[in-house]
């Protein structure tokens, strides 16, 4: 008899009632949060059940990939090598689990005893040391170990030019070829995230591949001079260390969308996996046809994911080089929906009150109605205008067009947050956190919102996912004010106070008028630091200046700044900034 934890996502309780009663019939002890009696805490007994456990079951749904709870659980039991993955219909694994077998209960429908069931007990008894089977399970022979799944990761492809300004062209090739692997079923891809923490680093292929469980590892350097673009590439084998494939391309830059193209057929071809038409035309699609425009948004594009936020000069730069794009190409969708995002931050967090992003939305959706990210602005301005309800379906639609989106994700933690549904918050920023690795706002985000649900684990786990990716942009950019701003946050719950009280100096110094920076620094002078005085210096300017409903409803919502709420000059700021705003008029 092995112990067995059982993982799921609310919404799935009845099947996973019913797989609890058939695992214990079969002679298991399982352990599911039913079992939990009043007055018990929460996360200490789920924590001390998981850790007994001998076996972890992870029922993965539409609802319970999108759940940080289950992931964590299910992280839990893949890096103690105790994972039994099960599919509800048809469902694929989030990110990081793709390279298991996973147990397929897409024919079962939640009711009564699933025909599968008995591979979930051979998996078990393999697992947990159980022999047998109970009387009760039909007799089937022991399954196969199922063949493990091709999966590849992705590292950065080295920027050969000698101009480190061409480093947003390497790295763009190299996502877009994750991208192209991403849309293969047949094939597990390591996300950008993870596989860009690689970047810059003298790396032994096999210690990758074995740190990341995968049977391949790409790389590869891109050397773009002129009109004229080199790209090297090799596929190699994770285990043996061996090339599988390997290739060199020495073309015309207007041959950029077939070289990747070449290679991620060949990488197909070379791990001997099916690709489905839809999958060929998937990654055959690019959104532009034209190298000059492409070329312009992955500039525009680094400046969005890496950039100093707050900061009108990234947002201004953005619009700028997307615009030249559409010119070039007016159909280039993925291009209007990144001026669409910069002209809501300048109109939203500067006050450019002549900036209207809804057209630029209007006009990518047009050309593509499945563009997420486009719907992301227009959910944005019905909040603006109150409209709470439409918002959230139309960030919810956006979700279901975009699951694996940054920009999707971080907007949906955002609003649920300010709807005051922080935990309906955290699996959003979880999932923008971990899709891209040059982003700290996420996790800092994260930490307010297990801070809050006093979650300890939870908040340092954030903190140094935030700090790390802080002090990166700082050595970048010395002057990145949101990263000073963060990162002191991270450091003061850290319990390193000195250093974050001289980050906040740093940060006022260096960057005084960047209001994004000036909030953040208040959650952490008015949390950890316990400088009240000081908090409500840093927002005085930002109450003066901020020109968004939406992000005073943040600023109302954020348990960071409960310890200030009830101090006469954080009110008289507060209904000053909602007055100048028309909300007090609104909520009469």
């Amino acid at each position: 008899m092995a112990r067995v934890f059982l993982s799921y996502a609310r919404d799935d309780v009845d099947a996973a009632k019913e797989l609890a009663e058939g695992i214990g019939q079969a002679g298991h002890d399982v352990w599911w949060d039913r079992h939990l009696h009043g007055g018990s805490r929460f996360s200490d007994e789920i924590d001390r059940a998981l850790k007994d456990a001998e076996a972890v079951v992870v029922l993965w749904s539409k609802t319970s990939v999108q759940s940080a709870w289950v992931q964590d659980e299910a992280a839990e039991g893949r890096d103690s090598g105790r994972l039994v993955p099960i599919a509800l219909g048809s469902i694929k694994p989030p990110l990081g689990f793709r390279q298991f077998h996973t147990i397929d209960l897409a024919a079962w429908n939640g009711q009564g005893c699933p025909e599968a069931l008995g591979d979930v007990i051979d998996a078990i008894g393999r697992i947990g040391g159980s022999h047998g089977r109970s009387e009760q399970i039909s007799k089937i022979e022991l399954a196969e170990p199922a063949q493990k799944k091709a999966s590849v990761c992705v590292l950065p492809f080295v920027n050969m030019s000698g101009e480190p300004e061409q480093e947003y062209f390497s790295d763009g090739i190299s996502e877009d070829i994750i991208t192209d692997l991403s849309n293969v079923s047949a094939l597990s891809v390591v996300a950008r995230n993870t596989s860009f923490t690689f970047k810059g680093q003298s790396l032994d292929v096999k210690e990758v591949a074995q740190k990341l469980g995968v049977t391949h590892v790409l790389e590869g350097s891109v050397r773009k001079a002129g009109n004229r673009v080199r790209i090297n590439a090799q596929l190699i084998d994770g285990a043996k260390g061996d090339h599988v494939w390997a290739a060199r391309y020495d073309r015309d830059l207007t041959d950029i969308f077939e070289i990747q193209d070449e290679i991620s057929k060949a990488i197909v071809d070379a791990l001997q996996v099916k690709l489905l038409p839809r999958e060929k035309s998937a990654i055959e699609s690019r959104g532009t046809s034209n190298v000059d425009a492409y070329n312009l948004y992955l500039m525009a594009r680094q400046q969005w994911i890496s950039g100093t936020y707050g900061d009108p000069r990234r947002d201004e730069a953005i619009v700028r080089l997307c615009r030249q794009a559409t010119l070039l190409d007016p159909d280039y969708a993925e291009a209007w929906a990144l001026i669409a995002l910069a002209q809501a931050e300048l109109r939203f967090w500067h006050g450019k009150e002549e900036e209207n992003a809804l057209p630029a939305a209007e006009r990518a959706l047009k050309i593509n109605p499945d563009m997420p990210e486009a719907l992301c602005i227009k959910a944005r301005y019905l909040e603006e205008e109150g409209r709470r309800e439409e918002a959230e379906k139309q960030i919810r639609t956006a979700l279901q067009i975009g699951p694996d989106s940054w920009e999707v994700n971080r907007e949906a933690g955002r609003m649920f947050f300010r709807h005051g549904q922080i935990m309906e918050a955290i699996p959003f920023f979880e999932k923008a956190a971990s899709l891209m690795d040059t982003d700290y706002s996420n996790p800092g985000l994260l930490m307010s919102c297990y801070y809050s649900i006093h979650d300890r684990e939870g908040v340092k786990r954030a903190a140094k996912i935030c700090l790390e990716r802080a002090e990166r942009a700082i050595a970048k950019e010395p002057t990145n004010g949101p990263a000073l701003a963060m990162g002191a946050n991270a450091l003061s719950l850290f319990g390193e106070k000195d250093r974050a009280r001289e980050w906040v100096n740093r940060a006022l110094l260096l960057d005084p008028d960047n209001l994004s920076m000036r909030y953040n620094l208040a959650c952490s002078l008015a949390l950890e630091l316990d400088d009240p005085d000081g908090a409500l210096d840093a927002l005085q300017p930002y109450f003066e200046r901020v020109q968004s409903k939406t992000h005073i409803r943040h600023l109302e919502a954020d348990p960071d700044f409960n310890s200030i709420r009830d101090h006469p000059r954080f009110k008289k700021m507060f209904a000053a900034a909602k007055e100048r705003l028309g909300m007090l008029a609104a909520a009469k």
